[in-house]
């Protein structure tokens, strides 16, 4: 259960003001389609966590116990200070022109643009750290829902109200908590 909450909250965090969330902001103003978004952003979350996870633990079950604390740590530490530089969409086209429709568009883009992105690497440390994995890709599934899920359906208004600063800093101090958490008290 702590694997799952954790990876939920962690995520959930993180999500808030990301490339992915702006994302998801974008194929609703363009599509105007709600649930096929959603369902989208669930299965692209699903495969990415899955394989994210599987990652983290292939590399822990590799490289031992030992050494991967040192890598999680860092990791960990690395990923408060990332916390703390802001999001932007970059380059990434609000949809692939063609006739994929809006499922197929938002599994395809989103699942693209959570690669190498705050909550995948996150995913891996969690994978790496956390058993089963079951309950880490679940948790970090969850949050990704949960952080998108409100901007699908409720959009601009929603961002305007969530203070994005004051949420980096607190998903800041919690990976820096992790981090510091495992390389000093070995957790």
């Amino acid at each position: 259960m702590e694997a799952f909450l954790l990876s939920t909250g962690i995520v959930a965090l993180a999500e808030m003001g990301d490339k992915t969330q702006l994302l998801s902001l974008v194929l609703a103003a363009r599509f105007r389609k709600p649930w096929p978004i959603i369902w989208g952003i669930l299965v692209a979350t699903l495969l990415n966590h899955a394989l994210a996870g599987a990652v983290g633990a292939w590399v822990m079950a590799t490289v031992g116990p030992d050494v991967m604390r040192w890598v999680l740590g860092v990791s960990f530490i690395a990923m408060a200070g990332w916390m703390l530089i802001p999001d932007k969409l970059d380059d990434i086209d609000a949809a692939p022109k063609g006739r994929l429709g809006v499922f197929a568009t938002t599994t395809w883009v989103f699942f693209l643009a959570e690669m190498g992105d705050k909550t995948q690497i996150a995913t891996v440390a969690l994978g790496a750290q956390y058993a089963p994995l079951v309950a880490v890709v679940a948790g970090t599934t969850l949050g990704m829902m949960l952080a998108n899920a409100p901007v699908v359906f409720f959009g601009e208004a929603l961002t305007r109200r969530v203070p994005i600063k004051a949420v980096h800093a607190v998903a800041a101090v919690i990976f820096l908590a992790l981090g510091a958490g495992v390389l000093w008290l070995g957790a």
